[in-house]
């Protein structure tokens, strides 16, 4: 209106010339200003001279609002470890226009030394200039008293261990200063099984003048193979503050080689066992205080072994006589862990069934080993205590002889062979072997049972054909619901659709749209979406149109940008009478009608042509 005023006073002055100069001047400070609000990505980093290892920021700015799927980062790979990105965005809105501004700042770590180049960062359609950046060699990080701030050291308790023997790798870190992101390395070498002993022990320690706090990690480690082996380097890689600004450190230990020992030719058992101490105890539990021949008695073994896992342990043989027989069951196995090492142990139970009577004996058990403390070969051993077994109440001398001339059920295994396999840390399982149980003659009559390979009873064959019918009576009942299921009316679980959910209220796309232009008009900021979204359902359907982001997609940029500068209003703290609703209307006019609205310039030249 002003400026209406100011060129019918030009022209009621009768100054042409003023006025042609004034609409020049207009018309350059219009094609200036959307020079300057230009679409462009400009790049920029929080320093150009940088030292080694230390972070440098890149900052990317987008002056627009169709960003895509933000910046491309892949020509960074090359020269650069990104370390983090972060987003920030910001709009503005002056006279019915809106401006958006989109920021990325990038955490980057350069990888050589020299002069490297950032490349162009394309985000959309447009992309950043390249940035040139100079990385210089770093002086080594020391403290007043010459000390670096990080340090890493690693030893073993055993440097020449036998094949297979309990080696503790502890490795050490010193740090005087706050580590940040800190990420170690985890000693591995495929001739070692190695494995956590414990959690990490702190202290403090000083030296050379500066404190430093200790944590020690240790691991076990049991070699796989004679010969020289060689544990790699162990790192760390981790961000410290310093007085240029934070900086990253990569700090790693001296390898450690270890000359593992082969089998002595001295060692003569069957089973590689290496360790400083095994011991054995067995006991015989009966189960009342007079057993007879047939009641069953519990063997019980323990064995554990010293800087040894309990899979090492070899496995003992079981061989029924013709006084007993035996019935092992899979040993179970357990370790325990301090800071000195391991000590596996294994726990065998074993079902003793006397088939005569007198005293029983069973043998000793006894565990060869290699003492990795003396570097001799050594036996564990351990007896157990004998019982006298009652006859049964029936039992004559002529059963007893007949008893006494029976040949022995089982003969003796043969001796297992020595093995030095690596280590397994799965358990191994037991094959279960078929025993004849043979019965006392009573009233002389020789009575021999039989075991089957699975150990089933008449009890275990009557629960599974239960099972078996009451699985079968639920199979019938399922099949009969989903019978009646299928003949109910598929009507009631359909979902009802959009229109029946939310009917529309206006007959045609014509009276929707005059509602939602009268509402732009009114400046009816409350009752916006619902006239949108009225609208745009008869436009487009209901499978096009779910919310307003699906008319900011089909619509022109000019509406959408409105349309975002009426949600900010809507959810903001101004209250809603601020809202303007005039320019959307004329830009919702301009998209149905596919013509520009005249501007205020085009009028006035219609209305004064000789200006």
């Amino acid at each position: 209106m002003v400026i209406k005023q100011y060129f019918l006073s030009l022209i009621s002055q009768n100054k042409p010339s003023r006025l042609f100069f004034s609409l020049m001047t207009t018309l350059l400070f219009i094609t200036l200003s959307s020079s300057i609000h230009a679409a462009s990505v400009t790049a920029t980093l929080n320093k150009n001279v940088s030292t080694e290892n230390e972070v440098v920021q890149l900052t990317l700015r987008a002056d627009f609002s169709d960003t895509g799927n933000g910046p491309d980062l892949t020509p960074l790979e090359r020269d650069f470890d990104i370390l983090g990105k972060s987003q920030n965005s910001q709009f503005s809105f002056n006279l019915g226009t809106s401006t958006a501004l989109n920021f990325w700042v990038v955490t980057l770590m350069p990888k050589s030394v020299g002069t490297v180049e950032i490349p162009p960062i394309k985000i959309g359609d447009h992309e950043s200039q390249p940035i040139r950046l100079t990385i210089k060699s770093s002086p080594q990080l020391l403290d007043g008293n010459g000390n670096p701030p990080v340090m890493l050291k690693t030893e073993v308790s055993e440097i020449e261990p036998y094949l297979q023997q309990e080696v503790i790798l502890s490795v050490k870190l010193y740090t005087s200063v706050a580590l940040q992101n800190a990420n170690r390395s985890v000693p591995s070498h495929p001739d070692l099984v190695i494995e956590r002993l414990a959690d990490d022990q702190m202290n403090y320690q000083t030296v050379n003048g500066t404190q430093y706090q200790v944590i020690t990690r240790d691991y076990l480690a049991f070699p796989q193979r004679s010969g020289l082996l060689t544990i790699p380097p162990q790192s760390i890689q981790a961000m410290i503050n310093t007085s240029t600004g934070r900086r990253m450190i990569k700090v790693q230990s001296e390898p450690l080689n270890l000359q593992v020992t082969p089998i002595p030719a001295s060692y003569t058992g069957d089973a590689w066992l290496p360790s400083s101490k095994v011991t054995v105890s067995a006991s015989l539990d009966k189960s009342n205080d007079a057993p007879r021949v047939g009641d069953t008695l519990i063997w019980t073994i323990n064995i554990s072994a010293k800087g040894a896992l309990p899979e090492q342990i070899p496995t003992l043989d079981f061989n029924s006589t013709r006084k007993y027989k035996l019935y092992p069951k899979p040993p179970k196995f357990d370790n325990q862990k301090t800071a000195n090492g391991v000590t596996g142990s294994q726990s065998i139970t074993v079902e003793v069934v006397p088939t005569e009577q007198g005293p029983l004996t069973l043998p000793d058990i006894n565990i060869t080993y290699w003492d990795t403390e003396t570097r001799t070969i050594s036996t564990a051993s351990a007896s157990t205590k004998s019982i006298e077994i009652a006859p049964l109440p029936s039992t004559s001398s002529k059963a007893n002889d007949t008893t006494a001339n029976k040949q022995t059920i089982s003969e003796p295994l043969p001796a297992q062979t020595r093995s030095v396999a690596p280590i397994s840390l799965a358990k191994k399982t037991i094959e279960k072997t078929t025993q004849p149980t043979q019965s006392t003659p009573e009233n002389g009559l020789d009575l021999e049972v039989l075991q089957t390979e699975d150990g089933f009873s008449l009890r275990h064959y009557l629960i599974a054909g239960l099972l078996f019918l009451a699985v079968s009576m639920l199979t019938i009942w399922a099949i009969v619901w989903f019978k009646r299921k299928k003949t109910q009316p598929d009507d009631i679980y359909q979902v009802p659709t959009l229109q029946e959910f939310a009917p529309l209220s206006t007959s045609d796309e014509q009276s929707a749209y005059n509602a939602l232009i009268e509402c732009c008009q009114q400046n009816s900021l409350q009752s916006l979406r619902p006239k949108l979204l009225e609208w745009a359902r008869h436009r487009w359907g209901d499978n096009e149109i779910r919310s307003v982001d699906d008319i900011k997609r089909l619509t022109s940029v000019h509406v959408t940008q409105l349309l975002m500068e009426a949600e900010l209003m809507l959810y903001s703290n101004n209250p809603a009478h601020e809202w303007q609703g005039e320019p959307l209307a004329i830009a919702l006019e301009e998209y149905t009608s596919g013509q520009a609205k005249p501007s205020q310039a085009s009028q006035l030249k219609t209305l004064y042509p000789n200006f």
